[in-house]
């Protein structure tokens, strides 16, 4: 296996929006980050992903892109990046932008252009289709609701948004289209990025029959993602852009499983560094955003082991996290955000830090942050809730309550409250009334506490990342699993050149026993890592405390 800075490193995604207020207009911003740089470096973070900062007009949080070249007002100015770039650099630390290259925003020039006529040179930058039977071109259902298709008068035609309406999809089929794409990602490698992580990548291909979806439409996905020419269209990307470089490069790619992602991060294939996968974080909605299903641990140990084992075997590579700004918080989800709050973080975490791929941290899953929950459907920004909802409202009839319960479980405004730096009033993140409102549990759930605390959750992340950097194994070693059929214990092993790693974790509020001497044969371990202050011999045959993770060197 070739070695990489990338397969070694752990990444910290930055939110701006959320992270820290420098100019106390409730916006967090690109200087407020530069305020908090030594912060990062005390973790230990080897890269940041930043969400996008580009010029936008916000209809999607910034992924609805204007200008690629031009940074978004409220976060500040081209040459606030460029010192970000330059003082993370100082210390080490990597700088990968987000980039959306299925859409842009329908206030982009390009866009704007493309509407004017059907014979303008940029019309077919974008996909524009007769109606049929007097509507849309075919049933295809938007990731926010309704159709896909948004009728413009004044050419008579639909234009295709796999999201938004003012997120008009590219049209890759278009070489223009790639070789201005192109061109753009060079001027960003050129200034010093180190990387991109690509927002629903394997979208950028649609079947050019544009075919209906089956369920009404539902399945229209069938026919966008992972289409036709997908790795045509990234192989040439690569070729002309980040391959030419040492950069990192991470593939959102919804609807993909273990073989499909192979595709993509087969290091021979010379597509992606690793991908963002989803199955993972499916399993509480089996049923649907609008229905939390119960979850079990024997099936999310079957998935990750079946990754594990596909990419291993196969020289590809994966990212590992729990939580990001379009996931809610993981403490609330698969752990428990009351009693065992500070537990359960730190074992969820220990999960991702001993799989074998590249780990990232999400702002304030280093502190434990749990979900909040909010009082009213009025106090929803996120489009993709706000879209359900109505959903909810207009088809399913439910009543406030059972929406809200929903809502508040489902929202990625859960991840997008701002960040709680302290215990003064708006937590340290701003000095006045921040975008979003904030999670009532800041005076406890904060850095400052978590700083001044031993056995804080910060400080088991310090940790945690501190051993990567100490013991390849970590990166390099191969997965395998333990105890399979268990159902409240994930255990397997990592076995290195040098050493190997066991680890033993508790997904259960309960105290649960293992035995494990027909698996092992070792006699003796060192205890690395444990998120019980009291020490945990080494045993066979032994028990863990609720949400007990424990590491061993062997």
């Amino acid at each position: 296996m070739n070695k990489k800075w990338w397969k070694e490193a752990v990444v910290y995604q930055i939110y701006p929006r959320s992270f820290k207020d420098s100019n106390n207009d409730g916006i967090g911003d690109l200087r407020g980050i530069i305020e908090k740089i030594d912060y990062l470096d005390q973790l230990g973070v080897d890269a940041v992903w930043l969400n996008p900062v580009y010029q936008s007009p916000n209809d999607d949080n910034g992924y609805d892109i204007s200008d690629y070249r031009a940074i978004m007002d409220e976060f500040g100015t081209m040459e606030d990046l460029e010192e970000l770039m330059d003082l993370l650099h100082e210390r080490d630390i990597k700088l990968i932008m987000d980039l959306v290259l299925n859409h842009s925003s329908d206030e982009h020039q390009w866009f704007k252009e493309s509407r004017q006529s059907k014979d303008n040179p940029y019309r077919d930058y974008y996909i524009w289709k007769d109606g049929k039977n007097g509507g849309p071109p075919n049933n295809w259902k938007s990731f926010f609701g309704g159709s896909t298709w948004k009728y413009d008068e004044q050419t008579g035609q639909y234009y295709l948004h796999l999201f938004s309406p003012k997120q008009p999809d590219l049209n890759w089929e278009n070489p223009e289209v790639r070789e201005d794409i192109y061109k753009m990602i060079n001027w960003w490698l050129e200034k010093g990025v180190d990387g991109f992580r690509l927002d629903v990548i394997n979208l950028i291909s649609k079947d050019q029959r544009f075919p209906d979806g089956a369920k009404n439409g539902q399945e229209g996905y069938k026919y966008f993602a992972n289409g036709p020419r997908v790795h045509e269209f990234i192989q040439e990307m690569a070729a002309k852009t980040y391959n030419n470089y040492d950069a990192m490069t991470v593939g959102e790619t919804p609807f993909v499983d273990k073989d499909e992602a192979l595709k993509f991060v087969k290091e021979e294939r010379q597509e992606f560094s690793m991908v963002i996968p989803f199955e993972h974080l499916e399993f509480d909605r089996k049923e649907g955003w609008n229905k939390i299903t119960d979850w079990d641990l024997t099936e999310l140990k079957n998935l990750m082991s079946e990754w594990q084992y596909k990419l291993q075997a196969n020289n590809g590579w994966t990212s590992l996290y729990f939580c990001n700004h379009d996931q809610p918080r993981i403490v609330s989800r698969y752990g428990d955000d009351g009693k065992y709050r500070k537990e359960s973080a730190k074992m969820l975490g220990t999960m991702l830090h001993t799989l074998r791929g590249t780990p990232f941290i999400y702002q304030g899953e280093e502190i434990g942050m749990t979900n909040i929950s909010f009082e009213s459907l009025d106090d929803f920004d996120d489009i993709e809730t706000r879209g359900y909802i109505k959903e909810l409202q207009q088809e399913e009839k439910m009543s406030e309550a059972e929406i809200l319960k929903i809502a508040n479980y489902r929202t990625r405004d859960n991840a997008r409250t701002p960040m709680h730096w302290n215990d003064s009033k708006y937590a340290g993140f701003s000095e006045v009334k921040p975008w979003l409102k904030m999670n009532r549990n800041y005076p406890e759930v904060n850095v400052k506490n978590d700083l001044a605390a031993a056995d804080s959750v910060f400080e088991y992340y310090k940790k945690m990342i501190a051993l990567r950097k100490k013991y390849p194994v970590f990166a390099y070693g191969e997965y395998d699993i333990l105890l399979a059929k268990d159902q409240n214990i994930y255990a397997y092993q990592r076995q290195g050149k040098e050493n190997n790693l066991l680890v033993l974790l508790n997904f259960s509020e309960n105290e649960a026993k293992y035995n494990l001497t027909a698996e092992l044969e070792v006699e003796s371990a060192e205890l690395i890592l444990n998120n019980y202050q009291n020490k945990a011999d080494f045993k066979l045959q032994d028990s863990l405390r609720p949400y007990e993770a424990r590491v061993y060197l062997y």
